[in-house]
C-alpha cells in the first residue's frame, strides 16, 4: 500500500500530510482553443459527435452564458446562440493527459490519476526537496502553461477530500491551500454537496435529518447515520469533520479493475436489427481485445441500451465459463438483446464484462477451438501493430454507421483502463 512507500515521510501523521489535487481547467475545450487559435476567446463546447451527444465540456467563455457539462446541445445553443460546437478529438486529449501525468512524477512518485484531467499527489516526502506544497504548485502550473499552453487549478490540504475541495474553490488557474487550523471554520457553513462523494441522492437523504452543511454533518450522532446509511455512515461523519485517511495510490499499487467495457453513442438513432448486431460485434471485439491484452477473462456479460428519449437500462447474464473471446461475448450480448423487446430506436449501446479473473492464456486442446484461438491471436497482433480494426470481422466491413466514443471517466493513461481512442 502507498502508506508503506519509502518516499512517504517516515514521521508524517495522517493529518500532517501534504496532498495536492490538480484539476485541468475545461480540459477538452482548452486543448481545442490552444490547438486552434481561431477558437481562443470564443464560446466553444466539445461534443461527442456533431449534433448529437450532450456537452462534454465548455470553454469559460461559454460557461459565462450558462453552458454546462451534460447539457443537451439544443439547450446549450439556446443559452448561448453564438456557441461553437467542436467534435471531440480524443487522441490529442489522451496524448496530452499522458504527458502531463508523466511530468507530475518529477515532483513525487506518489501520483494517483483520478481521471483524464485530474490527479492527486502526495508531496509529504517531497517537501525537503521543493520547500513547500505552494512552491510545488507554482512550479507545476508554470510547467504546464509553458509546455502545453494550458491552465490548471490546484488545491493543497492535509488529505485528498479537502485537496479536491480546495481545487474547486478558485477557477480557472487557481491555487487554494487549506491548512489544518482552518478546517473547522471552513466546513461549518459549507454545503455537504460540495464534498466529493456526496451526490444528490445522499444530499436529499441527509436533508431529511436536517443536515445541510458539513458542520451539521460532523456534529450529527454517528449511530443514527450508521443505522440509515450502513457502513458509509461512519465515513459520512468523518467527511463532515474534514477527515480522510485514504492514501494516494499510484497506478502500480491500484486495486484490480472490476470490469472491462465499451459503449458508443450513434450519430443517429438505429433500429434495424442488422445495424444493432453490427455494433454489438464491434463493441464485443473492443472489449475482448482489451481483455486479452491484459490477460483478463470475464464471466458476467452486461448489455446496456439507451433509447432516443435517454431512457437507459441494462441486462446481464453469467456464463458457465470465463471468456475473453470476442465471438463468445458477441453471442452472449445477442442473447441479452433477444430477451428485450425494444420499444424505441436506440441511441447508445454498451457491452461490459465483470466477475473477472486474471490468468495466462492457454491454447485449447481440441482442433477447432485451437484454430479459433490462433486466429484471434493473429488478429490481435495485426491490430496492435497497425491500429484498431486494421483486421476485423467480415460483417463489419463497409459498415456505414458511426458512433461517438466518449472517453470514460474510468480512463487511465496506463494499464487495462487505458483505452485506444480515435
Amino acid at each position: 500500500m502507498a502508506e508503506n512507500n519509502p518516499f512517504t515521510h517516515p514521521h508524517a501523521r495522517i493529518h500532517d500530510r501534504t496532498i495536492l489535487h490538480l484539476d485541468m481547467n475545461a480540459f477538452f475545450a482548452s486543448v481545442e482553443q490552444q490547438t486552434n487559435p481561431h477558437l481562443r476567446g470564443k464560446p466553444i463546447a466539445v461534443i461527442g459527435a456533431a449534433g448529437r451527444t450532450v456537452i462534454l465540456t465548455a470553454s469559460y467563455e461559454a460557461r459565462a452564458f450558462g453552458v454546462k457539462t451534460g447539457m443537451r446541445v439544443h439547450e446549450a445553443k439556446e443559452a448561448c446562440p453564438g456557441l461553437i460546437l467542436v467534435t471531440t478529438n480524443n487522441r490529442i486529449y489522451t496524448h496530452i493527459s499522458r504527458s502531463i501525468m508523466a511530468m507530475l512524477h518529477d515532483f513525487t512518485p506518489l501520483v494517483e490519476v483520478f481521471s483524464i484531467d485530474e490527479a492527486f499527489l502526495d508531496l509529504t516526502g517531497s517537501l525537503r526537496l521543493f520547500g513547500s506544497g505552494e512552491q510545488v504548485a507554482h512550479l507545476m502550473k508554470a510547467r504546464i502553461r509553458h509546455h502545453f499552453g494550458l491552465t490548471c487549478s490546484v488545491g493543497i490540504a492535509p488529505n485528498k477530500l479537502l485537496a479536491k475541495l480546495a481545487s474547486e474553490m478558485k477557477k480557472p488557474d487557481g491555487l487554494t491551500i487549506i491548512r489544518p487550523e482552518e478546517i473547522p471554520h471552513l466546513l461549518e457553513r459549507l454545503p455537504v454537496r460540495e464534498l466529493c462523494g456526496i451526490g444528490a441522492t445522499t444530499q436529499r437523504a441527509l436533508a431529511r435529518y436536517g443536515i445541510a452543511t458539513c458542520g451539521e454533518l460532523g456534529r450529527f450522532p454517528v449511530d443514527i447515520l450508521t443505522r440509515h446509511f450502513g457502513v458509509i455512515g461512519e465515513r459520512l461523519h468523518r467527511m463532515g469533520l474534514g477527515e480522510d485517511d485514504s492514501p494516494v495510490v499510484p497506478a502500480a499499487e491500484a486495486e484490480e479493475v472490476k470490469s472491462v467495457g465499451h459503449s458508443t453513442t450513434f450519430d443517429r438513432d438505429i433500429e434495424r436489427r442488422n445495424d444493432i448486431l453490427r455494433w454489438l460485434l464491434q463493441l464485443a471485439e473492443m472489449v475482448g481485445r482489451r481483455a486479452r491484452r491484459h490477460g483478463v477473462l470475464g464471466k458476467t456479460v452486461t448489455l446496456t441500451v439507451r433509447y432516443a428519449d435517454f431512457t437507459t437500462f441494462s441486462r446481464q447474464t453469467t456464463r458457465r465459463a470465463y471468456t475473453n473471446r470476442s465471438d463468445e461475448l458477441y453471442r452472449t450480448a445477442v442473447e441479452l438483446l433477444d430477451s428485450i423487446s425494444l420499444a424505441q430506436p436506440v441511441r447508445l449501446l454498451g457491452v461490459r464484462i465483470t466477475n473477472l479473473c486474471y490468468q495466462g492464456e492457454q491454447l485449447p486442446l481440441f482442433g477447432p477451438e485451437r484454430k479459433k484461438a490462433l486466429a484471434t491471436c493473429a488478429m490481435d497482433s495485426v491490430n496492435n501493430r497497425y491500429g484498431e480494426f486494421a483486421v476485423t470481422f467480415g460483417s463489419l466491413v463497409d459498415g456505414e454507421e458511426k458512433g461517438s466514443r466518449v472517453i470514460s471517466p474510468a480512463w487511465r493513461p496506463e494499464g487495462i483502463q487505458r483505452v485506444e481512442v480515435e
